[in-house]
């Protein structure tokens, strides 16, 4: 069984353009309407950090802390399965900062993961179609930690032992010696492990999400086109382990692990051809929705948690046909949505703020 999570109460203390902003959330649809720059984004991604303390936007702690101030605030009241959570997350200027669930302090920020779920939608989504390989392997290792939390600690080990590796690799100059060689067969031996785990992780998320894209694309689009998700990862037919052992000289040569879970490609095929370069701009558009859709719906379904649903400036790049597809084909439960001009009348909107700078008032 699906429960939605309810935001009921978010406090912002000098974070972004708030100074100090206490408001109450209803468990529906919350529109956030104003023009461009007066705080609306803040308000998704202030949303967002309590989920994953990072901004969606990509933007360091330090950047969300307001001008003059020294740390930031971002406390939020939850509700999901007749449970309340209160997450106090307190950012610093400098140093780490620190985050109270019910009022008890986490030893680890990663501790705060699977507390809370989002979704965010946004105009830069686009770039998991038209952009590198890199934003399409973040969007499924988002997915992976989404699903479950100590997905991350088994993405940071395998980044943590490349790390290592790569080191000794820039370090050797293009020629090992004797102690190198050891150090470099030693951490062969820890790398492989972790890719492995990281390659059959992705391989499953994406087997079971690609159903989910087909059926999202086509509730979006109405378009009954053929649609898969490629994972191409030919390390892993062998494994990380034997992979390694075939590139050594060119690692070596290079100062770069050449193969693994960080060179993978994930292509969305469309008709079967690369979306990236064949599919249209409204093709690519319906995409990239019907992507971050079908992500929502499977962390739901997999952790019995319905993500909140944060769609950032989404209409304003879509037309009247995918607005009003995405509005019908929406999941249940809470969603924020932000927007420069008046969200279209079928989404019923149960409470509408006009956003102004620093402030938020209710209809």
């Amino acid at each position: 069984m699906t429960i939605a999570l309810h935001l009921q109460q978010l406090v912002l203390v000098d974070f972004r353009s708030y100074t100090h902003l206490e408001v109450a959330f209803p468990p529906g649809r919350v529109a956030l309407i104003g023009p461009n720059g007066v705080g609306k984004t803040n308000v998704l991604e202030a949303i967002a950090w309590l989920a994953t303390m990072q901004s969606f936007r990509g933007s360091p702690a330090s950047a969300v802390v307001r001008e003059t101030t020294a740390g930031a605030r971002v406390r939020g009241e939850l509700l999901h399965d007749r449970r309340t959570t209160t997450i106090d997350a307190q950012l610093a200027l400098r140093g780490p900062g620190r985050v109270m669930v019910n009022g008890k302090r986490l030893p680890r920020t990663r501790d705060l993961l699977g507390h809370v779920r989002v979704t965010v939608f946004s105009p830069d989504d686009l770039q998991l179609l038209k952009g590198g390989p890199g934003e399409r392997r973040a969007f499924v290792d988002e997915l992976l930690v989404a699903l479950d939390a100590h997905n991350d600690m088994r993405l940071n080990e395998f980044e943590r032992v490349l790390r290592h590796r790569n080191a000794l690799l820039r370090q050797s100059g293009g020629r090992l010696d004797a102690t190198q060689r050891h150090s470099l067969s030693v951490w062969n031996d820890k790398l492989a492990p972790p890719a492995d785990v990281v390659g059959a992780l992705r391989s499953l998320a994406l087997e079971q999400l690609a159903p989910l894209v087909v059926e999202a694309y086509r509730d979006i689009s109405g378009a009954h086109t053929t649609l898969a998700l490629d994972y191409h990862a030919p390390w892993m037919e062998g494994g990380m382990a034997e992979a390694l052992a075939a590139v050594e000289h060119d690692d070596v040569r290079r100062g770069v692990t050449t193969v693994g879970p960080h060179r993978d490609e994930i292509d969305v095929l469309l008709e079967g051809l690369p979306a990236r370069t064949h599919a249209s701009q409204g093709e690519q558009r319906s995409l990239a929705l019907a992507l971050r859709l079908a992500q929502h719906r499977l962390v739901g379904r997999e952790t019995g948690m319905l993500p909140l649903l944060l769609l950032d400036d989404v209409f304003s790049e879509l037309d009247r046909g995918r607005s009003s597809a995405l509005i019908a084909h929406l999941p249940l439960g809470q969603a924020f949505m932000s927007s420069a001009v008046e969200i279209p009348t079928e989404a019923e909107i149960e409470q509408i703020f006009d956003v102004g700078p620093g402030r938020l008032t209710a209809r």
